[in-house]
């Protein structure tokens, strides 16, 4: 959805265009203070140099990627090898703040100047969905300069916005509200502000796949993937080119591209529904809504688990890891599930977890593994995993998940939420503490693929039933 700073000031031809040095940028290569070994909270650095445009984090990647991104052409632009192939490793993540401080300012030369980039560098950021923008810039970081405020009070003075007639009948935080730019040839007004994701994460798996195997089945309303672990459904905030919807709509050869109608893990293979019309999209949302649509799921559990539903409560906090109580607290959302079976079978060998790149996360016995059909009552961030874990039944190769639930059988006591149920006692700063020491005892998100399957979904239409199930679990 375009903004009226970048459709009303359209323009297909060239103009002379005076840039300026950007309102911030951001380096979260190194993080300013961790919160445990795997899982950090950034602070964004600010970076102000009005007399230069070179950007100071270009200046200071690692050595070995000087000759891709520091070394000059004849252009004046660094060297570039475009954005593919993809790269076998993701590069530190970088995130670039500005604000355009003149009208009808073309944006990917803004960018290019800015940031001393190649433009078919910048465009590929832009086909990537890596660039993001705001008719109003939002509120720096406590970090920010006097400088940087300054600007940043000059641009969103009430003097300066009334002046604006994209923004009229607009709240500030309205305004304030991000959007993905989508051509090369957007123009933006005065006062808009710009994020550039430079290093988008990236998803080698995605060119590892046969695409069109992977298809379950095409309507005239959706279609039905089966989708690999280690790929996005719908793409990232920095990178919506190398998805399941983009690689699936290319695979089938699909005039219009396919559209997100729910979500699973990363790292969870199985049963995908995407829309082909926005109509469909709008239907099945509500059938998800209305708990109208069934999910059954394959899990390969390191320990047994009784049969019945499992209850938690999750903490509404948005990030991983997600933390879980068999208690109810104020708040925390009820998470649900029922495990309908549950039957010992070989632990996967070497070769299959290599195959199929799972990792070794500790678990010490390794003779047999426990495959459990679960029906997802409710549907939250990671609840299978998180539940399972609580358990003391983390998924294989879980590598977030597991490290924390060995951990707690090593130390009941260590999780705040868990058996010993030390919340009730705690006060506000000791539970914060054990909170924080809980969280450091999980580990990273897991490379490519766990023990979980998304094996069949369902639902009802006027047309009667729509069933569909997933291939083979990697580990059988």
């Amino acid at each position: 959805m375009a903004s009226p700073a970048l459709t009303g000031g359209y323009r297909n031809l060239t103009v002379p265009v005076s840039l300026l040095r950007t309102l911030a940028s951001t380096r979260i290569t190194t993080p300013l203070f961790r919160t445990n070994k795997y899982h950090y909270k950034h602070s964004p650095r600010f970076i102000s140099s009005p007399k230069r445009f070179t950007c100071l984090s270009l200046l200071q990647t690692d050595p070995q990627n000087q000759t891709t991104h520091s070394s000059s052409s004849t252009s004046g632009y660094p060297e570039y090898n475009r954005l593919m192939p993809c790269p076998a490793h993701n590069l530190p993540p970088r995130i670039e703040h500005m604000v355009v401080l003149e009208d009808d300012v073309l944006v990917s030369e803004f960018i290019c100047k800015q940031l001393d980039l190649s433009p078919l560098y910048v465009a590929d950021l832009i086909r990537f969905g890596a660039v993001h923008y705001a008719l109003v810039c939002p509120k720096p970081p406590p970090t920010a300069t006097p400088e940087q405020i300054k600007l940043f009070e000059e641009v969103t003075s009430p003097s300066v916005l009334k002046k604006r007639s994209s923004i009229k009948g607009k709240t500030v935080r309205e305004a304030q509200k991000t959007f993905r730019v989508t051509h090369t040839n957007q123009y933006a007004e005065a006062g808009t502000y710009l994020r550039v994701h430079v290093h988008p994460k990236r998803s080698p798996r995605c060119y590892e796949i046969d695409w069109k195997s992977r298809i379950v089945a095409v309507t005239e309303s959706y279609v039905i993937l089966d989708k690999p672990a280690g790929t996005t459904v719908g793409g990232t905030t920095d990178n919506i080119e190398e998805s399941c919807a983009t690689f699936a709509s290319r695979a089938l050869d699909l005039p219009e591209p396919l559209k997100t109608t729910h979500q699973i893990d990363n790292c969870t293979e199985g049963c995908v529904v995407f829309a082909r019309t926005k109509e469909y999209c709008s239907v099945f949302h509500t059938k998800i809504r209305n708990k109208e649509v069934k999910k059954l799921y394959r899990a390969l559990a390191a320990a047994p688990l009784p049969i019945g539903i499992i209850s938690h409560y999750m903490r509404p906090k948005n990030m991983a890891p997600r933390l879980v109580s068999e208690d109810s607290i104020k708040g925390w959302h009820l998470c649900q599930l029922e495990v309908l079976e549950c039957k010992k079978i070989p632990w996967p060998d070497a070769a299959t977890e290599k195959k199929h790149d799972i990792e070794d996360c500790g678990w010490t016995s390794k003779e047999f593994a426990y495959e459990c059909k679960i029906n997802l009552l409710t549907g939250k961030t990671h609840q299978i995993r998180a539940q399972l874990a609580a358990c003391g039944a983390p998924l294989v190769g879980d590598s977030m998940y597991m490290p924390a639930a060995i951990a707690e059988m090593v130390n009941p006591g260590i999780n705040p939420y868990g058996k010993a149920k030390k919340h009730y006692i705690m006060e506000e700063n000791e539970k914060e503490t054990a909170v924080a020491e809980w969280i450091d005892r999980h580990g990273k998100e897991p490379r490519v693929g766990i023990g979980l399957q998304a094996c069949q979904i369902s639902w009802d239409d006027d047309d009667g039933e729509h069933f569909y199930e997933a291939g083979t679990p990697w580990w059988r």
